[in-house]
This record gives structure tokens, sequence and C-alpha cells, in this order.
């Protein structure tokens, strides 16, 4: 029964790796997630012939006319 403890280690090692990738991939989602919001929304306002509004925070910005962007 050998090799039935060798194929529960290598099963414990594959799922703590993949549990270490989740939690990394999750961080840089929540640390870099409004800049990419930002980066999306710039882009979408210059196809709509918009003006990009840039908010208080990383992830606030939107797109608005020249008028929103004067008044605030």
């Amino acid at each position: 029964m050998k090799w039935l403890s060798n194929k529960g280690q290598a099963l414990i090692e594959y799922v703590l790796i993949v549990s270490l990738i989740t939690v990394v991939a999750i961080s840089i989602v929540k640390i870099f997630g409004g800049y990419l919001k930002d980066a999306i929304t710039k882009s979408s306002c210059s196809l709509v012939d918009k003006v990009y509004i840039e908010g208080s925070s990383p992830g606030d910005g939107r797109c608005g006319t020249e008028n929103d962007f004067w008044t605030e």
C-alpha cells in the first residue's frame, strides 16, 4: 500500500499549489481591479465620443460630456 500514500501526498501538494495561485490571483485583481476598470472605461469613452471624467479613487471614473467635466 506504499503507492497509495505517495498519491495522497502528490494530491495534497497539487491542492496547495492551486490554492496559492488562487489567493495570489484574487489579491492581484483586488489591488489592480480599479485601474483595469478605469482603462476599460477610458477606451469606451473614446469609442462613444465622450470625455473620461476621473473619479475620486481608482475604478470610479466615468464617461461624460464636456459640460459634465467642467461643472465638477
